[in-house]
């Protein structure tokens, strides 16, 4: 089993994963959990307290072994609009009840949430479930990322 206790600046490292670790948008907020990678390897996620995994992330393990973050697909809302406007009112009416989101030029996605999709139908906005990485703000105040 890989403990992995650390996050590395990949940009600056560059190492080349041994592993890779596909986690689900709420999974990737973990700091410490237990997760098995495709190929069967068990690793437990020992990172600091708050700690907010990104897709690309690098992290080592105690042993020296490199794992690399992915966004797992998942379910997801994606929004799409005809204007820049009705995207962005979307994203403030969305802000206004502390939805994660992810938030992108041409459009928006977040968890699936039949209320919400009314909402945002009701707006005149296109709204499709699919399978995709999902990937939300950290938000103003996020820590623990580089």
């Amino acid at each position: 089993m890989l403990t992995l206790t650390q996050r590395l600046n990949a940009s600056e490292l560059n190492p080349t994963p041994n592993y890779e670790l596909p986690l689900t948008a709420e999974e990737r907020q973990r700091s410490r959990y237990r997760f098995s990678s495709p190929s069967g390897q068990e690793m437990v996620l020992d990172l600091p307290r708050g700690t907010t995994l990104q897709h690309g992330d690098i992290l080592q393990a105690e042993t020296g072994e490199y794992v690399v973050v992915l966004a797992k697909p998942e379910l997801v809302l994606t929004v799409e609009a005809d204007t820049p406007l009705a995207l962005l009112k979307a994203t403030y009416h969305l802000g206004n009840r502390h939805v994660p989101l992810e938030i992108n030029p041409s459009y928006l996605r977040l968890a699936p949430d039949p209320v919400l999709q009314h909402l945002l139908e009701h707006l005149g906005l296109r709204v499709r479930e699919e399978i995709a990485p999902f990937s939300p703000e950290s938000g103003a105040y996020g820590h623990s990322h580089h």
